[in-house]
């Protein structure tokens, strides 16, 4: 729930400051809602061939320390393209890892309980939401960093904790929770002969 409250306050928020930057308004949000289209893509694409982890951990990374870095201002014209460009490979970098991690979610529970999990992560989703038109409309009055800088930084953390998730890409999805019990106590039995061997 973590992980998608962080990204939940990126993927909403990201929009509702566009605002703060020094870049045409109506280009920023053409091009952010055309990122949207080639993240749902790689989504569909790749989602066989990657770890889910892995890639979580990577798009909340990217987007975090993208979304930082369009808070800086430099003194060259050139710089506000620079901006925009940090700016939407963040919101594409979330929006990959919205994806990602909603297929994630559906994967690392059984069945039985499914349909809470994915509900719970999804309100997460969009608690985060709720807390993005406040930090946008704080950071034209107060200076970006208090919109991209909190949502980058909100990201970046919230992201670190699919590390304590295992991983699902190639496993089989259970139907009760005594068999997903079953398989990591198998899992951990075979990794630990694994490592006496």
């Amino acid at each position: 729930m973590a992980i998608g409250f962080g990204i939940g306050m990126v993927y909403y928020g990201m929009p509702l400051a566009l605002g703060s930057l020094d870049f045409n308004l109506y280009l920023s949000v053409t091009f952010n809602a055309l990122s949207e289209i080639p993240a749902s893509l790689i989504t569909v694409v790749f989602i066989d061939k990657v770890n889910r982890k892995t890639s979580i951990l990577v798009f909340t990374s990217l987007s975090g320390v993208c979304s930082i870095m369009s808070v800086l201002k430099g003194i060259h014209p050139i710089w506000t393209t620079i901006q925009i460009v940090f700016e939407l490979v963040s919101f594409f970098s979330a929006c990959s890892a919205f994806g990602v991690f909603l297929i994630f979610t559906i994967e690392l529970f059984p069945t039985c309980v499914r349909n809470s999990a994915v509900s719970l992560v999804r309100q997460a989703v969009v608690l985060g939401g709720v807390f993005s038109p406040m930090l946008a409309a704080a950071g034209r009055v107060n200076g970006r960093f208090l919109s991209y800088g909190v949502f980058g930084v909100v990201v970046g953390v919230f992201g670190l904790f699919v590390i304590c998730l295992p991983e699902t890409r190639g496993r089989g999805i259970c139907d009760t929770m005594d068999e997903e019990e079953y398989k990591q106590r198998d899992s951990c039995l075979y990794n630990a002969v694994a490592g006496d061997v």
